[in-house]
Order: structure tokens, then C-alpha cells, then sequence
């Protein structure tokens, strides 16, 4: 399992062109949580429905298959960004120096592959389903009550894209460390050991309490 990483910033080409993707990342990750915040709501509408007038919201399955996308493709750049996706750390613990960022490169490169793979497969299934001379331009829809399915597939090459420009960067932090013998590198998930994660949560801890008490004096 990954644990808390940082990732260090300068002021370095390679750091702000993260910085820059970061927010990109932040806002798909905001749209993630909206979704999981709409589909509470459709779960609400539909059960009292149910309940108080004997009828459920209509189409309440295919609203959430076009909804389900955003929950799971959206924040995956955003979690890569702070190596928050399952990691081998018993394995790269036990590596320093070049020989970390060796095997962090190789990795990046590998999943990298993959991702390239998923975004041209992606994309191709998006397109089978989007047709601009077809009723709401698409070739197929949801059975219940006939919703487009293309902005539901186009979803996932969007954000495998993003991924794509998260590992690219990264693998340049991490092969930029390796050459130039980097300790603290920015732009790649630093992983914190105990007493470092234990010293970001207390400094958390306090932020809050400091942010508790600005808000009681006002």
C-alpha cells in the first residue's frame, strides 16, 4: 500500500508545469466529488418517490451509468500525483538514491504503456458511439429511458489523457533525479517515513485548531 507522500516544490521548470497540471487535476477531482454528492441525491429523490407517491425516479439506473465514470476515472491523476494508488513500499523502501529512482522510472514507463493502450482503446469505443448525423449525435443509448451513452465513454479517454501527462512528468522528475543525483527531487511523491507523516498530521492538527479559533473570535 502507498503511504503519505509529499511532493516538493521549487521553482524549477519541472515544478511548475506541476503545478500547473495540479489544478487541473484538483478541478476533475472536484467533479468526482460532485458526482458522488449528485448520485446521494438521486438516491434520495428516487427512494422517496418510491415512498411518499409510488413512483421511483425514471431511468434511475442509467443516470448513475452515466454518472459512474466521473466517480471512477476522475481523480486518478489527481491520486497519482501523491502516490496515493497501491505501491510496492516494502520494496522501495529498502532503495536509495539512484536505485530508487531507477525503479520508480521503470514503473512510471510501464504504467505509462499501459495507460497510452487504455486511451487509444478509450477513445476507439467512444467513437463507435458518437455520430454527429445521429439523433443527440449518438449511435447507441441507455435502455430505460434512452440517454446517450458517448459523454459517458468520452469521460475515460479525457481522463486517461490527464494520467498520461501526470506519469510523462513524473517520469521526467524521476529520470532527471537519477542523472543529476537528486535527493529530495520536486514534482514526484516523496514518501514520508513515521516520524515525517507523524509531523505533517500534527501540523495539520494545529492548522485546524488555528483556523478553529479564528473562527470562534469571529
Amino acid at each position: 500500500m502507498a503511504g503519505n507522500a509529499a511532493v516538493l516544490e521549487d521553482g524549477s521548470l519541472i515544478s511548475r508545469l506541476d503545478r500547473k497540471l495540479l489544478h487541473v487535476e484538483q478541478v476533475l477531482a472536484l467533479l468526482s466529488g460532485l458526482a458522488v454528492f449528485s448520485l446521494m441525491l438521486l438516491a434520495v429523490v428516487s427512494v422517496g418517490g418510491r415512498n411518499a407517491l409510488n413512483a421511483p425516479l425514471p431511468g434511475y439506473v442509467d443516470w448513475i451509468e452515466q454518472v459512474m465514470p466521473l466517480i471512477a476515472f476522475m481523480g486518478i491523476a489527481f491520486v497519482q500525483r501523491d502516490g496515493g494508488h497501491i505501491r510496492m513500499d516494502i520494496v522501495i523502501g529498502a532503495l536509495r538514491g539512484r536505485a530508487l529512482w531507477l525503479f520508480e522510472l521503470v514503473s512510471i514507463l510501464l504504467i505509462l504503456l499501459l495507460m497510452l493502450a487504455l486511451v487509444w482503446g478509450s477513445w476507439s469505443h467512444f467513437t463507435r458511439s458518437f455520430d454527429f448525423a445521429a439523433p443527440l449525435w449518438s449511435r447507441d443509448s441507455s435502455i430505460d429511458i434512452g440517454l446517450p451513452i458517448w459523454p459517458a465513454k468520452l469521460l475515460a479517454p479525457v481522463a486517461f489523457s490527464v494520467l498520461c501527462l501526470r506519469l510523462v512528468l513524473q517520469a521526467w522528475g524521476y529520470g532527471r533525479a537519477m542523472v543529476l543525483g537528486l535527493e529530495n527531487p520536486p514534482a514526484v511523491p516523496m514518501i514520508l517515513d513515521a516520524a515525517e507523516q507523524a509531523a505533517a498530521e500534527a501540523e495539520q492538527l494545529v492548522g485546524h485548531e488555528d483556523d478553529d479559533a479564528m473562527s470562534g473570535q469571529g
